[in-house]
C-alpha cells in the first residue's frame, strides 16, 4: 500500500485547509486510515480516523468541532478538512492505513501545515 498526501501549505489562523491522501496497491485490505500530525519537538499524535466504511470515526479533543475526516472509496482517497486553524496546529501531518490479516501499518511522506498568528 502507497500513501500520498497532499494540500498542505500556509496559511492564517482562523483559516482552511483539506488535505489529502490518495493509496493505491492492495487498497482491499486496509481496514481504517487516519491523520496524524508531528510538531518540532513532539510526538507524533493521532489526530483523526475513520474506517473503511466511513461509518466510524474518531478524533482527538484538540481537534474536535473543527476538522473533519472523509473518505471517498471509488477514488481511495481519504481528505482531512481542516477549519478555524490556529497556530498549534501546525506539523507535518501523516496520513495512516492500517491493514488487516496480517496486521500492518503503513505512512505516507507527510505534507506540512503551517498556521500564522
Amino acid at each position: 500500500v502507497q500513501l500520498v498526501e497532499s494540500g498542505g501549505g500556509l496559511v492564517q489562523a482562523g483559516g482552511s485547509l483539506r488535505l489529502s491522501c490518495a493509496a493505491s496497491g492492495d487498497t482491499f485490505s486496509i481496514n481504517r486510515m487516519g491523520w496524524y500530525r508531528q510538531a518540532p519537538g513532539k510526538q507524533r499524535e493521532l489526530v483523526a480516523t475513520i474506517t473503511s466504511g466511513g461509518g466510524n470515526t474518531n478524533y482527538a479533543d484538540s481537534v474536535k468541532g473543527r476538522f473533519t475526516i472523509s473518505r471517498d472509496n471509488a477514488k481511495n482517497t481519504m481528505y482531512l478538512q481542516m477549519n478555524s486553524l490556529k497556530p498549534e496546529d501546525t506539523a507535518v501531518y501523516y496520513c495512516n492505513a492500517r491493514s488487516i490479516a496480517p496486521i500492518i501499518l503503513y505512512w505516507g511522506q507527510g505534507t506540512q501545515v503551517t498556521v500564522s498568528s
